[in-house]
């Protein structure tokens, strides 16, 4: 253990018990509707950690494995984003803003050169692209058909005035959709002013020198504004092309 680490132990147990039932408790009395999600997540959260801390170094050691664990990360991804969105049988179109926005990225970087080509390098940064494609296709998702269902009056008003259907929905969801971008703007408008995001500690932690965890976590910013554009602009395709649609 390093002065650097969090330590580990029944304190942090407690700890993150303590947490979880503050958040939970929070949102209960706020009438949220999350409080049961909350614990659950938390537990899924742990148990999921604790299979991929026993599992990563036989990861990593295999390219196989590797490619694998990376499509087993898109799919769990599409899944999640697609119960989200839309919680029916067309959830599945969700992996399609997702992978076109994150693993074309992830090949366009090791055909390069710009990522080391082992699994060590190549797990973390595929998660952190997919993990943002699936934030940004669930905010434009929820958000999009949300205003669509509010604001249903506008696009039959469109089509009555001779806009393609498609035109008409994104004439009205369109501003909405690109509010998912707005998490990842503010991110890296104030990152080393507010924050210090996780990739830039990772790199301190372990033993590189400032300045290179600090290009580190740029590129992840930026590679991350790439991947979520993307993501958005497909969601909000699919949205007007009636592909993701509510249960």
């Amino acid at each position: 253990m390093t002065a650097t680490m969090l330590v580990t132990g029944p304190k942090l147990v407690v700890a993150l018990v303590v947490l979880t039932a503050v958040a939970a408790v929070v949102v209960t009395l706020g009438r949220l509707g999350h409080g049961r999600q909350i614990v659950v997540a938390a537990g899924r959260a742990a148990l999921q950690l604790t299979a991929v801390s026993l599992l990563i170094v036989v990861i990593v050691e295999s390219a196989a494995a590797t490619a694998g664990f990376v499509l087993l990360m898109w799919a769990v991804a599409a899944a999640t984003s697609g119960r989200r969105i839309t919680g029916g049988r067309w959830a599945w179109w969700a992996a399609l803003p997702i992978g076109a926005g994150s693993l074309p990225v992830v090949a366009a970087l090791l055909a390069s050169g710009l990522l080391p080509a082992r699994g060590i390098a190549v797990v973390p940064v595929a998660g952190i692209l997919i993990g943002g494609a699936m934030t940004a296709t669930s905010l434009a998702g929820r958000r999009a058909l949300d205003e669509l269902t509010s604001r249903r009056g506008e696009v039959e008003a469109g089509l009555a005035l001779g806009l393609l259907p498609r035109d008409a929905t994104l004439l009205v969801c369109r501003p909405a959709a690109g509010q998912a971008l707005v998490p990842a703007l503010d991110q890296t408008r104030t990152v080393g002013l507010v924050t210090l995001p996780g990739a830039f500690v990772g790199v301190l932690l372990g033993g590189a020198d400032p300045l290179t965890a600090g290009v580190t976590q740029l590129f992840v910013l930026i590679g991350l504004l790439a991947v979520e554009a993307v993501a958005v602009v497909v969601t909000m395709e699919l949205v007007a092309r009636d592909q993701l649609r509510p249960a």
